[in-house]
């Protein structure tokens, strides 16, 4: 199921971040990781309540909202200067040689979290859980996103799930705030999966 495989990817970024950054990482480049260590691990946070192992925390969602949004649109771009590619980086070259649809889903996943935080009140409702039970499986070479995470880039870029009404443009943050809290969070989830399958490279 999608939503399994995103949300499995996304938890386990905390792990091969932290990784990569004990390989010698610096600078801007670990500044990086260390933005997307911070959203794997406020995955992480709920991902029980997603899989229905805990009861259901508000507050806990909105926090990672909050995270999601603190490293979102400039916060994100700000950390891919041109010229910062390159081992150890996992940044595509394609980062820089399509920056436009880079910065959209950076500037699209800081509308979609803050949308998520103003749905975290509205409780879950695809029957109280999200199909998760992978959510923290798959291997490293999955991480942060490969080709089979979300089918092919056409279909990412263009899923009416992530596209405004007439499948272009943007939801707004309010349109997503009135969705039901799993809804809003598998959207938001499904920005990041889009961006790490275009524009990181694949372990190995």
């Amino acid at each position: 199921m999608k939503i399994t495989t995103t949300l499995a990817a996304i938890a386990m970024t905390g792990t091969a971040v932290a990784a990569l950054a004990h390989s010698g990482a610096t600078g801007i480049v670990k500044e990086r990781m260390d933005a997307m260590k911070a959203m794997g691990d406020a995955v992480k946070s709920v991902a029980p309540m997603m899989r229905g192992e805990m009861d259901y925390d508000a507050d806990a969602m909105r926090a990672a909202a909050r995270t999601f949004q603190e490293h979102a649109g400039d916060a994100m771009t700000e950390l891919f200067p041109e010229g910062s590619g390159g081992m150890p980086s996992e940044a595509k070259d394609a980062v820089w040689e399509d920056w436009d649809a880079f910065a959209e889903l950076a500037d699209r996943l800081a509308v979609y979290a803050e949308g998520l935080e103003g749905a975290a009140g509205n409780g879950m409702g695809q029957g109280g859980q999200m199909d998760t039970g992978a959510m923290m499986g798959g291997d490293a070479g999955s991480m942060m996103g490969g080709g089979s995470m979300m089918g092919d880039a056409s279909g990412m870029m263009g899923g009416s799930a992530m596209m405004g009404e007439g499948g272009s443009g943007m939801m707004t943050a309010e349109h997503i705030a009135e969705m039901p809290t799993d809804a809003a969070f598998t959207m938001t989830t499904e920005v990041c999966s889009a961006c790490h399958s275009r524009f990181r490279a694949e372990d190995g």
